[in-house]
């Protein structure tokens, strides 16, 4: 399985480093009888690891021959424990694995947003994730006030979001022109929020952001269509500065915002 070539196009990128590979299973918390989606087996070294484990795994991976080749590779006792799925992950049914699965992946740099936004949003949470992703993505994820992004804020209103083992663009097959890092997640168990609507809070955060150099008092009176003094008493009634940019708020902040907003 080692003659096959990483594609470019698909942005593979092959890892190696068995101190790397230990680390993100641990990073998942992965145990005997625990189900793991796996995402973008690539040559199957990670997936090697989790079977070690007595894991049940679901590899679910987009290159075909990637695909038939991990289903060659892994074979004997482990059968049993690994379903091998050729799919986009985007398009895969994350319902059909069972209740407080875990995922581990080597994510491709373009799919980390849309990957995140999938896994957090489906009506079949994970409990734990290590996800290896480029860096600067990653500590975008975790950032706090005054470096908040729609990122950071969808990130950890589903999650508790940390940063594990940094790993460095040398480590790959071919090095990508970035380092790496992985970024943990545990999903939260209740809501961050409750008594607040979901697609409000978001739909308030991303009209927020719209214009990431104005104000808010700009950008929510231009994407609201509300005049500038309801924005103003919005802010105020949230303990919120007039001329607040949107990268300084907080979670609670925004949660602030958006009961403000409801009332």
């Amino acid at each position: 399985m080692s003659d096959i070539n990483p594609k470019k196009s698909l942005g593979q990128h092959w890892l190696h480093d068995e101190s790397v590979l230990d680390a993100i299973c641990d990073a998942a918390g992965v145990s005997a009888s625990d189900h793991v989606l796996e995402i973008g087996p690539g040559l199957g070294t990670l997936t090697e690891r989790i079977l070690a484990k007595n894991a049940v795994v679901t590899a679910v991976e987009f290159d075909h021959d990637l695909a038939v080749a991990l289903k060659k590779r892994v074979h004997g006792a482990t059968d049993a424990n690994l379903s091998v799925v050729e799919s986009d992950i985007l398009s895969f049914d994350l319902t059909s694995l069972p209740a407080n699965y875990k995922v581990v992946a080597n994510i491709p740099y373009y799919l980390t947003s849309n990957l995140l936004r999938v896994l957090c949003e489906s009506q079949n949470p994970f409990s734990t994730a290590a996800l290896l992703m480029q860096k600067e993505v990653a500590e975008r994820a975790v950032a706090g006030p005054g470096s908040m992004s729609v990122l950071s804020i969808s990130t950890q209103y589903y999650c508790e979001a940390s940063l594990g083992v940094f790993v460095p663009a040398r480590l790959f097959t071919p090095p990508p022109k970035v380092d790496s890092q992985v970024l943990v997640l545990k999903y939260r168990t209740s809501p961050l929020f409750p008594d607040v609507d979901t697609k409000m809070f978001f739909r308030l955060v991303k009209v927020g952001f719209s214009q990431k150099r104005k104000t808010l008092l700009n950008s929510l009176s231009a994407g609201l269509h509300l005049p500038k003094t309801d924005i103003k008493t919005m802010l105020e009634s949230a303990g919120i500065r007039l001329h607040a940019r949107p990268q300084e708020l907080g979670l609670d902040d925004w949660y602030r915002l958006s009961v403000a907003h409801r009332s």
